[in-house]
């Protein structure tokens, strides 16, 4: 949607069990004229039901809600509307539902209690795209269920399976280049363009592109994605220097 002005208008419906704090985000974020508020749900089955009437650019999702919970109504919507980036809001810095919610098509995490001016730049952030890697409180959350959850989450399936999962795995890092792997070392450590820019001593622009590769390459959906599939798949360990 487009404003007078002729700039685009973020479309964002909020999710959580407590109409307090849904009244509050709301407050935050229509503070800017860039955000609009287009819905308001009260559990996982109404925002499911609400994302197909409004199809909003970002959600504010709650996690622990009664009926159907974030995690399920986040994994329904971002199937049926790719294009909507959900933002996950939960109280817990190390909530295993966060996890799985990133697991099932979340495009990052933020604390409730954080400040109005990093909510309303988290939703601009989800909104043009990205997603929301920066915190070390993320890099903490991924490293921690990482650890607890080594290879890619199947460990019943025999010998043989694992055999061809590593085997995918291996074929999946021959087809990047030297420095694309780099990328994902030092995406999965939760570095910023800038970051990697120096630590490569390339250009921004490079990096996206090398970033833009390792996407497409490995089928990842985006930085979260790809920091998730990278301690999935040994690529780096939680021990690795952040």
């Amino acid at each position: 949607m487009l404003t007078g002005a002729g700039a685009m208008t973020t479309r964002v419906m909020i999710v959580d069990d407590q109409a307090l704090l849904r009244s509050g985000f709301r407050l935050i974020v229509e503070a800017h004229d860039d955000i609009e508020v287009v819905a308001e749900a009260g559990d996982g089955r109404e925002a499911i039901t609400l994302a197909r009437r409004h199809r909003p650019d970002v959600i504010l999702m709650d996690v622990r809600m009664p009926d159907v919970d974030g995690i399920e109504a986040t994994r329904t919507i971002v199937a049926e509307h790719p294009a909507t980036r959900v933002l996950v809001l939960t109280t817990f810095d190390l909530d295993e539902y966060v996890y799985d919610a990133l697991l099932a098509g979340a495009s990052g995490f933020m604390l409730k209690d954080t400040s109005r001016d990093d909510l309303v730049a988290a939703v601009r952030v989800v909104a043009r795209g990205d997603a929301l890697l920066a915190p070390s409180v993320t890099r903490r959350l991924l490293a921690d269920f990482a650890r607890t959850r080594p290879g890619p989450g199947r460990p019943d399936l025999g010998a043989a399976t694992e055999a061809a999962a590593e085997a995918a795995t291996a074929a999946a890092m021959a087809s990047l280049t030297g420095r694309e792997r780099d990328t994902l070392q030092q995406l999965a450590r939760g570095m910023s363009n800038a970051e990697m820019a120096a630590e490569l001593v390339v250009s921004e622009h490079t990096v996206k592109t090398h970033v833009g590769n390792v996407f497409w390459k490995l089928g990842l959906r985006d930085r979260v994605h790809a920091v998730i599939w990278a301690y999935e798949h040994g690529v780096v360990r939680p021990s690795d220097p952040a």
